[in-house]
C-alpha cells in the first residue's frame, strides 16, 4: 500500500509588472508589498504543507513515486504532469506564444505548453486575445510588432465569469486586466514574449514568431449543460475535455466520493482547486484536508478513491489527465 496521501500544496506567489496587490477575490487575508500576477500551485517547485512530505516539491515526490503519484495516464512517470496556477491580471500581460509539442522538441523541450483558463472572476468590460485577425500573416505581425502597434493585430474577445478558454500551443494570446483566471497546462513554463507595450523587457522574436501558428483550435470551449449528481444536491459541469487535461467543476451541498480513475480504465493524478467555500477530503486511512478557497490538494492516482465533504457549500475545479486520447474541444471566438 502506498504511503502517500491528499497533499495540500503551499502557493507560491510570483510578483510580475502586470499584477496586483489585491488579492482579495481568492487570498482575502494576504497581504503583498509587490504587484502579484501568479499564485503557482502545481508546479516542480511547489511543496506539500501537511503531513510527513512537508517541504517536499512536487517534482521530488514526483521522482521518487512516479505512477503512485502522477498515474498511468502521465506521459512520463517521473514528471508531475499539470500546472496550474491563479492569474490576476491587473494590467494587459506581455503578447506571447507558447510552443507546441513538435515546435518544442525541436529546442529540445520535451513537450510544448498548451493551456486552458476558467475565468473564476471578472469585470464588466475584460478581454482577451486569441490568435491574429483573419488574414494577417505572421510577416504582417512581426512587422507591426517593430511599428509598436501588435495589439491591432489580434483577436480580442469579452469574457465573463464561468467561461472557459482553450490555447493550444502556437496561440498569439495575451489577457487582459478585470479577471482572476485558473489556468491548467502542461507542465511546462516555455513562453516566448513577443511584444510588451514599451516596457523594459527581452523579447524572443526568433523563437516565438517560429512558434506562432495561424490556424488553432483555441476559444470559448462549446461545453453541455451542468449535470446533477444523482442522489445528492451536487452538480458537475464539464469544463473541459483535451488532449492533455481534463477540467471539471463541482457545485457541492453533499458528500461526494470521486475516482482516481477514468471510463478508460486508467489513473492519474488529480488536482482539486477550491474557487468559493470551503470542504474536507477524506481517504481512507489518511487524516482529514480542509481546502478552503485558494487550496489546491493534489489526490496521488494510487489513492483510488477519495470523498469530498462540503462545509455548507463548496465550489471546485478537478483538474487530471485523460486516460484515452482526446481530440481538441470544440471552440468559437
Amino acid at each position: 500500500m502506498s504511503d502517500l496521501y491528499p497533499l495540500l500544496m503551499a502557493p507560491l506567489f510570483d510578483p510580475r509588472p502586470w499584477g496586483t496587490h489585491d488579492l482579495s477575490p481568492i487570498y482575502p487575508h494576504h497581504k503583498f508589498q509587490e504587484k502579484i500576477g501568479e499564485a503557482w500551485l502545481t508546479g516542480d517547485a511547489s511543496q506539500v504543507q501537511n503531513g510527513p512530505f512537508k517541504g517536499q516539491t512536487l517534482s521530488q515526490l514526483s521522482e521518487q513515486y512516479q505512477q503512485e503519484l502522477v498515474g498511468e495516464a502521465a506521459c512520463d512517470p517521473k514528471r508531475f504532469p499539470l500546472l496550474l496556477k491563479f492569474l490576476f491580471p491587473h494590467e494587459k500581460l506581455s503578447v506571447q506564444v507558447h510552443p507546441d509539442d513538435e515546435q518544442a522538441r525541436r529546442v529540445s523541450q520535451p513537450w510544448g505548453k498548451t493551456e486552458c483558463w476558467y475565468v473564476a472572476h471578472a469585470k464588466p468590460g475584460s478581454k482577451i486575445a486569441l490568435g491574429l485577425k483573419p488574414g494577417v500573416t505572421v510577416a504582417d505581425f512581426e512587422r507591426s510588432i517593430h511599428e509598436e502597434r501588435a495589439e491591432e493585430l489580434l483577436n480580442w474577445l469579452n469574457v465573463y465569469t464561468g467561461d472557459m478558454i482553450y490555447v493550444s500551443g502556437g496561440t498569439v494570446h495575451t489577457l487582459g486586466p478585470g479577471s482572476v483566471v485558473v489556468e491548467t497546462q502542461q507542465q511546462s513554463d516555455t513562453t516566448y514574449r513577443l511584444y510588451d507595450y514599451g516596457r523594459p523587457r527581452e523579447l524572443h522574436l526568433e523563437y516565438g514568431l517560429a512558434a506562432v501558428k495561424l490556424k488553432v483550435a483555441s476559444g470559448k470551449v462549446v461545453r453541455p449543460a451542468p449535470e446533477q449528481i444523482r442522489g445528492s444536491r451536487n452538480r458537475r459541469e464539464p469544463l473541459i475535455a483535451a488532449p492533455y487535461f481534463v477540467v471539471d467543476r463541482f457545485e457541492m451541498k453533499d458528500p461526494q466520493e470521486l475516482s482516481t480513475r477514468d471510463d478508460s480504465g486508467k489513473s492519474s493524478v488529480q488536482v482539486l482547486v477550491a474557487v468559493e467555500g470551503c470542504g474536507v477530503v477524506e481517504a481512507k486511512g489518511f487524516a482529514p484536508v480542509t481546502l478552503g478557497k485558494g487550496d489546491a490538494v493534489v489526490i496521488p492516482a494510487a489513492m483510488e478513491s477519495f470523498t469530498l465533504r462540503p462545509q455548507w457549500n463548496l465550489e471546485l475545479l478537478r483538474s487530471r489527465v485523460p486516460g484515452a486520447v482526446l481530440p481538441e474541444p470544440e471552440t468559437r471566438m
